[in-house]
């Protein structure tokens, strides 16, 4: 069909589809409204962190005070500082003389072994602890008394010199005798220990930090040290019991005891000779 128009003023009018037509396309359609567009965001560097100076300081710190040579020359410092202070104190004097007489028995015992222990650390001469022992407790509970000490003060050495001294000396042992002495020690640790106990020229605390050099173990040096030092230990700790009778048939034997060893060490010492110069 076609529109109708109207001629009068010469202008026609569209149908009512063509109308509709253009305003569809006029107007938009209607939908949610836009957003503008978020900016992506930036990603900043993570700052750099500096290196822990503080630690690493410690570490240093550390590392240099575990070394072997510094604790070597911690040993020195204390085995320095016991020597001064038997030398200033004279503790030897304290445990025979200075004694409080009402303290007397078991506990008294004990407390002595520990003090007998301490000062062979500390470089006192054991004869003087062992006539001591004797005269304080008699022959019986002072030798007991003593030998409790004596392990006690050894295993002590021993433990030192084994943590503070064997790894910077271990490197020390060039020489032929060094060397020889270090393998007699280590291969025949129980052997050497109770040849040395025996024989009262090699000093004890000697023995005790030349044994924690070598690689002889620790069941081995307190079974010998303590079997070793059995005989000329009861010999002096006699001997000072019975101080007040000199001629008495049990001083005398004491005396003779104490000689024993001696002799013996240096029949056991002339024989490994050899043996030394092999090595």
């Amino acid at each position: 069909m076609l529109d109708a128009t109207t001629r009068s003023g010469g202008t026609a009018t569209a149908s009512p589809r063509a109308a509709a037509t253009e305003l569809a396309v006029a107007v938009p359609a209607a939908g949610p409204p836009l957003l503008p567009a978020r900016p992506a965001p930036v990603r900043s560097r993570p700052p750099s962190v500096p290196p822990a100076a503080p630690a690493g300081r410690r570490a240093r710190c550390t590392r240099v005070v575990s070394s072997p040579w510094a604790r070597l020359s911690l040993l020195l410092v204390l085995l320095a500082g016991a020597g001064t202070t038997v030398l200033l104190l004279h503790p030897q004097r304290l445990l025979a003389d200075g004694w409080p007489p009402q303290f007397a028995g078991p506990a008294a015992a004990v407390v002595f072994a520990v003090a007998y222990g301490l000062c062979t650390v500390a470089f006192v001469p054991r004869p003087l602890l062992n006539l001591a022992a004797g005269a304080l407790f008699g022959s019986a509970l002072g030798l007991a008394t003593a030998l409790a000490g004596t392990v006690l003060g050894a295993g002590l050495a021993f433990g030192l010199g084994r943590v503070l001294g064997q790894d910077a000396l271990r490197p020390l042992l060039r020489g032929r005798w060094l060397t020889a002495a270090d393998g007699q020690l280590s291969r025949h640790g129980f052997r050497s220990m109770l040849a040395a106990r025996l024989f009262p020229g090699v000093p004890f605390w000697a023995a005790n930090y030349c044994a924690a050099v070598s690689r002889m173990g620790w069941p081995a040096f307190v079974l010998a040290t303590a079997l070793g030092s059995v005989p000329n230990t009861a010999a002096y700790v006699v001997a000072g019991a019975r101080a007040s009778s000199p001629t008495s048939p049990a001083f005398l034997i004491a005396v003779a005891c104490i000689a024993a060893p001696a002799v013996a060490g240096a029949v056991v010492a002339w024989r490994k000779r050899h043996h030394l110069r092999r090595g």
